[in-house]
């Protein structure tokens, strides 16, 4: 099990370095794009978002920028109205009925009405910089993909458990990428993500997910990456990370991450899902061998070797993926975060795919 999952490991290092860092050309744009945002109780961060979106180096014209107000209770909506001069667009979301996925309700309330033909979607709390736009657009219109996955990192981090969370969100960027690399896209992140607006309603828009309240990203890859397998891109170029925030504390990153894992009860990709169980079987074995080893001495010669496998490919994986991030200065924490995973992945495995929890104080499942 170990040696298969050290492969798995060494798939993923060969699909990152299948990913061409993308240098975009000086042609001039064409794409009319239409940048959506859902919003809830954003007031704290919304004003440095806008203010990004505003400030990008893309023309005016071809941009359209609409954030949709989710039944916020603060200044959200108030923040984003005091942007109309700009050509910032409000929508407030105004449902009367209890919904299980208002974000997916926002997103396609707002391509039901956008007149741009190509669609990103980022988060309300992300910071971008000015060439953000330009390059995913320019990447679009050499490479012609379907949908484009870009980076997410964290950043401004004022704790050790932040910088952990950031070194084990890269490795999840990382691995969606390589997926995609490899031809086989698993996973991406919303706060970083465009698709064709055609292609979101041929694939049936989020028709069949849209009782879940999380997979506004990931499942709808999958929809799009079963009809067309091979239009999946990855823009490897840092001018298109997008940056956001880790949890703060330890109760409100296990929610974020049992709203992630959630999603695995929808896929329709039984490889994915083979490839899921085996991580967490993996994962479960190492701790098993630890426990057991306290009665068997020689199975805790076994739990050191899964460790020092596990720690070495994952950290050449990371090598990688953080220097591309400019932040291998988190490979210090790489032995702490190995350990700290194994307890992690098998408590998320569990409660990720059972119950319900908290989503911008709502309970939701």
């Amino acid at each position: 099990m170990t040696l298969v999952y050290g492969f798995l490991v060494l798939t993923f290092l060969r699909g990152w370095h299948k990913l061409v860092n993308f240098h975009p050309n000086k042609s001039t744009p064409i794409t009319k794009v239409s940048i959506i945002v859902a919003a809830r109780d954003e007031e704290q961060n919304i004003t440095g978002t806008i203010e990004d979106l505003v400030a990008q180096n893309y023309p005016k014209h071809l941009t359209e920028i609409i954030f949709i107000d989710d039944h916020s209770t603060d200044r959200t909506a108030e923040i984003v109205l005091s942007y109309a001069d700009q050509g910032v667009k409000l929508i407030k979301l105004n449902e009367d009925r209890a919904l299980n996925s208002y974000k997916k309700k926002a997103i396609q309330t707002a391509i039901g009405t956008c007149s741009g033909d190509f669609i990103i979607t980022t988060d309300a709390d992300c910071r971008m910089g000015e060439n953000w736009l330009a390059t995913i657009i320019n990447y679009y219109e050499t490479q012609h993909y379907k949908m484009i996955s870009s980076p997410v990192a964290y950043f401004e981090e004022k704790s050790f458990f932040e910088r952990l969370q950031s070194l084990e969100f890269l490795y999840l960027i990382g691995l969606g990428a390589s997926t995609i690399g490899n031809k086989q896209p698993s996973t991406c992140n919303g706060a970083n993500l465009a698709y064709e607006k055609k292609t979101f309603y041929e694939v049936g828009g989020f028709q069949g997910i849209d009782d879940l309240a999380s997979g506004d990203d990931e499942l709808l890859l999958h929809k799009i990456a079963a009809k067309y397998p091979d239009q999946i891109g990855f823009l490897k170029n840092r001018a298109v990370i997008v940056y956001t925030h880790a949890k703060e504390n330890l109760q409100s990153f296990l929610q974020q991450r049992k709203r992630w894992a959630s999603k695995s009860t929808r896929y329709k990709n039984k490889a994915i899902i083979v490839l899921g169980v085996f991580v967490w079987v993996f994962n479960v074995s190492i701790l098993a061998n630890f426990i057991a080893g306290l009665f068997i001495p020689g199975l805790l010669l076994v739990t050191s070797y899964q460790l020092v496998i596990k720690l070495v490919l994952e950290s050449l994986f990371l090598w990688d993926v953080t220097g591309f991030a400019k932040r291998r200065s988190l490979l210090l924490l790489t032995p702490v975060l190995t350990v700290l995973h194994i307890f992690y992945m098998v408590y998320i495995g569990i409660a990720g795919n059972s119950g319900k929890y908290n989503w911008k104080g709502r309970m939701v499942r």
